[in-house]
């Protein structure tokens, strides 16, 4: 597949590596000459310099023959306009485009062939702020990835003494919990990963994912964990889209207070924000976070646009006593220096808009994608087509489908009703078979797995 990204920033970037290990065809464009240098000298990609909405430089990049363009540049109007030439001129059959600004957003009709001929929108502000949101109502979790529309929830968790399952075998959870069906569809160990069995023994410290229906979520965090009281104060590090995305999102749920550093957007946000207070000043000011009781907060979201600004205001906010900090971090090398210590949780944008692209490069019937520990690993929604004499899954026990090795199938949601995976679960047609894989090598044999036969045709 030939892939054209527009824009070498951060996301951009980001894109382009994790694409070209998958043996795509990836032309990246962009007006910086040296990031092109620079990320052209270590990737297996092709590279133009210039504006992306160019017609003679969508040309130079190959857009006569592309498959797909993911415009992600700083931009909206860039990615836009650069969506309608290929359209229009190149006749590109799908069009990615990420749209930031909320004026677009929510525009029933808009972005469509007759206006703006867009397939697929990307907003990583809001999948951030949906996956700080979910992290909030569930404390305790490094990670929580809805499947399903919601139906069914994966939950990364840390392992720490005290929890009811540590030092005992992973089989115990049907003891401990006989009316609550889960599966542990992988554990990291000290950065190396183990597929689980039901003799595994979890250890303290173990980074643990689990996957069941959402109602009994909470259940299964009881067991690894101590039970932690729900949040109820949540201060904010940061007003811009994601702060202020976040700030409306939770406004009503907990108590909420939002420092911002910019008087002026300050003053547009307290006059937005229903119920939040909002406060004008430095988040790193050790003296304001004391005078607004910082250490009576549950958890603190640093989001501000800077990673360093971000690193230090939550490590001070975990010194003055924050049971949780939740960090945005947009540089992927930080993330690794820093999640596990006094930072809680860090967030990669890059890595959650990753996954709303991977679902629209899978061979497979793919609803949905996650990338994991920073793209080495993979959660993934494939749907079942065909039968038993077309499908290499469908008709057929868990037990008897061919995975690829580091690869489990953590549940099955068909209709309304999860299937958690067990042995003697047949898969059927439609079914959404949720996939934990430990590698990102091993996707091209799960897509060639749920690929139907001519058969069926």
């Amino acid at each position: 597949m030939k892939i054209l990204i527009l824009g070498a920033g951060q996301v951009g970037g980001t894109l382009a590596e994790n694409l070209a290990k998958e043996s795509f065809d990836i032309t990246l464009v962009d007006n910086n000459g040296e990031r092109l240098a620079e990320l052209g000298s270590r990737l297996d990609i092709q590279t133009i310099e210039g504006s992306a909405s160019h017609p003679d430089v969508l040309r130079r990049a190959g857009a006569d023959d592309a498959d797909m363009l993911i415009a992600v540049t700083s931009s909206d109007e860039i990615n836009m306009v650069a969506c309608q030439v290929c359209y229009s001129v190149f006749r590109t059959p799908m069009k990615i485009a990420r749209i930031r600004s909320a004026a677009y957003q929510n525009k029933e009709g808009f972005f469509h062939k007759n206006h703006m001929p867009i397939d697929r929108l990307i907003h990583p502000e809001q999948v951030v702020t949906q996956q700080i949101s979910e992290l909030l109502s569930h404390p305790g979790a490094l990670e929580v990835l809805d499947f399903a529309d919601g139906r069914a929830q994966l939950v990364a968790m840390r392992a720490i003494h005290g929890g009811l399952l540590v030092g005992q075998e992973i089989r115990m959870l049907r003891k401990h919990m006989p009316k609550v069906d889960t599966r542990v569809a992988a554990i990291f160990r000290r950065g190396k990963s183990i597929v689980p069995t039901g003799t595994t023994v979890i250890e303290a410290d173990d980074e643990v994912f689990f996957i069941a229906a959402r109602e009994h979520i909470g259940a299964v965090m009881g067991e690894l964990r101590k039970v932690e009281q729900p949040y109820r104060r949540i201060m904010i590090a940061g007003g811009g889209n994601i702060g202020a995305r976040l700030a409306a999102a939770i406004d009503h749920t907990y108590g909420v207070k939002l420092v911002e550093v910019d008087a002026d957007r300050a003053k547009t946000l307290a006059d937005r924000l229903d119920k939040a207070v909002v406060i004008s000043g430095n988040a790193t000011d050790r003296d304001l976070l004391l005078e607004e009781n910082i250490e009576q907060c549950d958890a603190f979201c640093a989001v501000t646009n800077d990673d360093e600004v971000n690193i230090m205001s939550s490590l001070m906010a975990k010194r003055l006593g924050v049971r949780q900090v939740i960090t945005l971090i947009t540089k992927p090398a930080y993330v690794d220096l820093v999640q596990g210590g006094e930072i809680d949780v860090a967030i990669s944008p890059q890595q959650a808009t990753i996954g709303t692209v991977l679902s629209y490069v899978r061979r497979a019937d793919v609803a949905r994608v996650h990338s994991l520990r920073r793209g080495a690993a993979e959660a993934m929604e494939a749907i079942a087509h065909g039968d038993a004499a077309s499908s290499k899954v469908v008709g057929r026990r868990l037990n008897e489908i061919e995975l690829p090795e580091g690869v489990t199938i953590g549940a099955i949601v068909r209709g309304e009703d999860v299937l958690i995976a067990h042995d003697d679960v047949i898969v059927a047609s439609d079914d959404h078979v949720i996939l934990f894989l430990m590698e990102k090598s091993k996707v091209r044999a799960v897509e060639k797995l749920f690929q139907v036969g001519l058969t069926f045709f």
